[in-house]
């Protein structure tokens, strides 16, 4: 829309404002915005002009400039319908090219609704500062349509507040300036078919100095050893940072509803602080607040600081001075951990209690008063739940802002801040993201494994987070699985031998190093049996195998599912988190039964027989999924095990609840004791008492070179080669190389799920290098077309990279838009390219895709996975700088049909057996009959003497001999044996696994 449309002269305006519009004398005139009469064009996003948005293809309203007769201005009036299960809305985005527009001489901005009475609010947002529309601050508010017909509806600017849980681009200043606005956006109502109409949105008032003058304090909380002083940091601000047109007063007082005693605990202070006319935005001045000594132990105590403002709005809430804690035993470092939480319980009320055992998610508890109302002991950031602007800095402060809030609490216990690290600290952009578990299975790199939960964890901890919800240890056992790259394969050796990473997060398996800046609690998770679920069980949404049931017998579940908990208990591991999934032992008479209601394996199997004494928490609302009203969802998750709930948005039902549920003695109080005896202990192991603020001194190091170079190898060693017809594969640098398909230069696509964001998005959403960028920092001579569009005469060799789309969980699942076949898109551009010269394809995916209908045209095949931000390792080994050396973590298919088919089962007909890694290695290993006997009888010898590293390279080079024999003549016959071959070198039984491998040979 032209500048000019917006600034129609004073006199037009007069005349065009309805009678209900009447304004005080010195108001300046209203300047209109939206007059719906066809000066702005509908359009799409980010275009100038009105546009509609929504969560999926149904949300987006209709719209359209309809003339109405009763319109409150012109002849026409916006009016649309919508029916929306998601989300859905439309924005006014003004002309990126013309200067941003000035409100602030205005008090807000007013329009007329069509009232439907439906008693739902509507959000309204408005767009503040940056460069237009589409990256700008977000402020909102909203209305209630509860009223029928037309109704002028004024919205102050003052009641706009900053939005913290998007912003298209991260946060600007966080002030409102109403200097450089873009634009205007609502937000219709969710669950019901609806129609409105809109007219005349403008700008009114005149603006006051208490609605674009503000006082805010330096903190809400002001911790402060005994018998030192408090400074309290008094600022005032503007909207456009202009000096205070009329002068502006502070009264403060300490108030005496604080736990401080006045004249005992403190000295009471009184007075008035006063910004003249004229003083600059960000103006400051001090209140100091002098605590006593009382040379006695005593819990925090706080003096609340009551400020009354004239002639600006006043801050939020209250500031509190807050005495610390000191001379009780919990806070002596000195003293066993042991003691020090059976001090720190001894103290404890009730309530108290309950909120140690509540995590809520950052979103939920807006500016953190909630950590001290509450007693919380935990928050998390759920995939994609970030600060602004999404930097290691902005992490930090955060968090350091919560900390402060729990500092205000009696006894000062730090929270323990979650989140999903699970290949790298995914949700922050610019960190160094590994492959997906599923590849770092396929490395059979142990040590590679503990590398880089060391990497994941120094940069997780810089930011200021304690806690990763990672390593999973699910048996991945059906890929139609929506988290089947969340496992590091499909058998529990393979599983177990990569528990490594629990070391590189955590540290020793005695916790000693969990207090280390470079170290986090780690988390086993999904106990016990999410990867075994029946395809066609889930009950959540349209999910078809995600939280569904597990059926096994006894002997199924301890070996397949539960061993890896053994090992990780083992190790140290801190917590563990169940899964949503139900667990049916099969003979047991309980029938399925969701994993968070089941004590026999929580309290019973994990806590009991394993010996675990970390604690658990539950998975993000999986306690609503239980049988039963919300008291016994609590009560039962409670009982069977789970210390910690997750209750990302029901925090206060929960402690509400919980504790309802002791009362009323359906909960033991000691069952209570335990679960905050658990938390409090992997607190204090943490250090968060003594450090409760991120220590960023590693924050330098997060993406650095050294750390990339890590993720770099774990590509590299994760690649599977699977055929290499002709040994097209390495790639020479002075071949003519055409590059084609979806996933050749996307990063997005490359890194998957749990990739800023929860499911992960296509494109450049963070920084790394595309394996298309890989080959060209490589050295090699490459041509580029995605869709192979291009002419393809003229070159020595193809790669085309194919394969999956970003997603995470039953989002993922097969059935539920998705399937294991390549897109069309992709089908193409293998048959163009493998149609016309030598060609090597690369399958970026989370799990196995359906190829064998093309692998006679296909000379080489490599798994790639999930290879994370470092395509310059995919490159290492497409270029021969690295050998490639990867083998399958799960079996490949032949088809749907098939699934699940995993190692050791009965009938075993494979495209490519669980194992299967081809080599580029200079020196393939040669022989026959003889030589594999005589590497039976040296790996016995290594078996029987304990020399594992002689043992497993043994195996290595049968199974290495054993391939090149094979070729890709693959029977049942040979991938049964060479499967179980695998899983034999996991276990140790080296001169078992050479006999299965020369069982393979016999039968090639």
């Amino acid at each position: 829309m032209p500048r000019a449309a917006l600034l129609v002269s004073t006199a037009l305006l007069a005349a065009l404002m309805p009678l209900s519009a009447a304004r005080a004398v010195d108001d300046p005139a209203p300047t209109p915005v939206d007059r719906f009469e066809g000066e702005v064009p509908f359009a799409s996003q980010p275009a100038e002009g009105i546009f509609t948005w929504g969560g999926d293809s149904d949300d987006p309203p209709t719209l359209q400039l309809a003339d109405r007769a009763d319109a409150p201005e012109g002849a026409k009036v916006l009016s649309g319908t919508y029916d929306i299960s998601g989300y859905g809305g439309f924005t006014h985005d003004f002309a990126a090219a013309e200067p941003a527009h000035d409100w602030s001489a205005h008090k807000g901005i007013r329009f007329w609704w069509d009232g439907q009475d439906n008693g739902k609010k509507i959000n309204f947002e408005i767009k503040d500062g940056g460069a237009g529309g589409e990256a700008s601050e977000l402020w909102t508010t909203s209305f209630t349509d509860d009223f029928t017909g037309w109704k002028q509806v004024e919205i102050p600017f003052g009641d706009f507040v900053y939005r913290t849980d998007y912003q298209p681009v991260g946060g600007i200043d966080h002030v409102l300036g109403l200097t450089q606005m873009w634009g205007y956006a609502l937000t219709l109502p969710v669950g019901l078919q609806g129609r409105f109409a809109m007219d005349d949105v403008e700008l009114y008032g005149k603006a006051d100095q208490a609605l674009r003058a503000s006082v805010t304090t330096d903190a809400a909380v002001y911790p402060v050893q005994e018998g030192r002083t408090a400074a309290v940091k008094v600022s005032v601000g503007t909207t456009g940072s202009a000096p205070l047109d009329e002068p502006v007063t502070v009264a403060y007082e300490t108030a005496t509803t604080g736990t401080a005693a006045s004249g005992k605990d403190y000295t009471p202070v009184s007075g008035t602080l006063t910004f003249p006319a004229g003083t600059v935005s960000g103006a400051t001045q001090t209140i100091k607040v002098r605590t006593l000594k009382d040379h006695s132990g005593e819990s925090a105590e706080t003096v609340p600081l009551k400020l009354t403002v004239t002639g600006a709005k006043a801050p939020a809430e209250t500031p509190q001075v807050v005495i610390d804690a000191h001379g009780l035993p919990y806070l002596d470092s000195k003293l066993p951990v042991k003691e020090r939480v059976a001090d720190l319980l001894s103290r404890m009320s009730l309530a108290e209690k309950v909120g140690q055992m509540t995590q809520a998610e950052r979103g939920a508890v807006g500016n953190g008063g909630d950590v001290a109302a509450y007693d919380l002991g935990s928050l998390l950031s759920g995939g994609g739940s970030t600060p602004t602007p999404n930097t290691a800095a902005a992490w930090a402060k955060m968090i350091d802002g919560f900390q402060l809030r729990a500092q205000a609490t009696r006894f000062q216990i730090p929270l323990i801040y979650g989140v999903d690290a699970v290949h790298g600290h995914n949700n922050l952009a610019g960190a160094t993201i590994m492959p997906h578990n599923i590849g770092i299975g396929a490395t059979r790199d142990p040590q590679l494994a503990e590398d880089t939960g060391a990497v994941t964890a120094a940069e997780v901890r810089a930011t200021g987070i304690p806690w990763d919800f990672a390593p999973c240890l699910c048996v991945t056992r059906d890929e139609r699985w929506g988290r089947s790259y969340e496992s590091f394969g499909e058998d529990p050796a393979l599983v177990k031998s990569m528990e490594t990473m629990i070391q590189g997060l955590q540290g020793r398996a005695d916790g000693r190093d969990l207090k280390d800046d470079d170290k986090v609690l780690a988390t086993a998770k999904h106990f016990v049996g999410d990867g075994g679920t029946e395809y066609g069980s889930s009950t959540t949404g349209s999910y078809t195998i995600d939280q569904g049931v597990t059926k096994v017998t006894r002997q199924q579940l301890e070996a397949v599912h539960l061993a890896p908990y053994q090992t990780a208990v083992d190790r140290g591991i801190g917590t563990v988190m169940p899964s949503y999934s139900s667990l049916d032992i099969l003979g047991d008479g309980q029938g399925p039964v969701k994993m968070h209601a089941r004590a026999d394996m929580i309290n019973g199997v994990l806590k009991g027989r394993m010996g675990f004494d970390g604690f658990v928490i539950s998975d993000w609302n999986a306690i609503d999924q239980l049988p039963g009203d919300y008291a016994a969802h609590v009560s039962t998750s409670v009982n069977a095990g789970v210390d910690m709930m997750m209750v990302p948005y029901s925090y206060q039902d929960f402690t509400k609840t919980l504790t309802d549920e002791v009362n009323a003695g359906r909960v033991s109080e000691q069952r209570i004791d335990d679960a905050v005896s658990r938390i409090l202990t992997q607190k204090f192991r943490l250090g968060l008492f003594e450090h409760p603020y991120a220590d960023t001194s590693g924050a330098s190091k997060i993406g650095s070179a050294k750390h990339r170079a890590v993720a770099r190898q774990a590509a590299a060693e994760s690649q599977v080669l699977l055929k290499n017809s002709d040994s097209v594969l390495p790639l020479k640098k002075s071949q003519k190389v055409y590059v084609a398909g979806s996933n050749a230069d996307d990063l997005g696509n490359q890194t998957g799920g749990w990739t800023i964001t929860w499911q992960g998005a296509s494109g450049t959403h963070t920084t790394g290098t595309t394996i298309l960028q890989g080959m060209k920092n490589a050295g090699g001579d490459v041509t580029y077309s995605k869709d192979a569009s291009a002419p393809t005469s003229g070159y020595d060799v193809g790669v085309v990279v194919v394969g999956e789309t970003p997603y995470a969980e039953g989002v993922g699942d097969v059935g539920n838009g998705n399937d294991l076949a390549l897109t069309p898109a992709d089908q193409a551009a293998v048959d163009k390219v493998c149609a016309a010269m030598k060609c090597a394809v690369l399958i970026v995916s989370g799990r196995p895709q359906l190829i064998g209908d093309r692998l006679g045209e296909i000379d080489a095949l490599v798994a790639s996975w999930l290879p994370g931000t470092e395509g310059d390792g995919v490159a290492d080994v497409l270029y021969g700088k690295k050998a490639f050396t990867g083998q399958l973590p799960v079996t490949w298919p032949k088809s749907e049909a098939q699934l699940p088919i995993n190692v050791g089962d009965a009938s075993y007909d494979p495209q490519y057996p669980y194992g299967w890694g081809l080599t580029t290695l200079a020196k393939p290993s040669k022989g026959g009959e003889a030589t594999l006997r005589a590497l039976g009888v040296a790996a016995k010898a290594a078996e029987r003497t304990g020399a594992a590293s002689a043992g497993r390279k043994l195996v290595t080079k049968a199974r290495l001999l054993v391939q090149a024999e094979i070729g890709q003549s693959i029977t049942a016959a040979v991938s049964k044996p060479f499967a179980d071959a695998d899983h034999l070198l996991l276990t140790g039984k080296y001169e078992a696994a050479v006999e299965k491998l020369t069982e393979a040979y016999k039968a090639a």
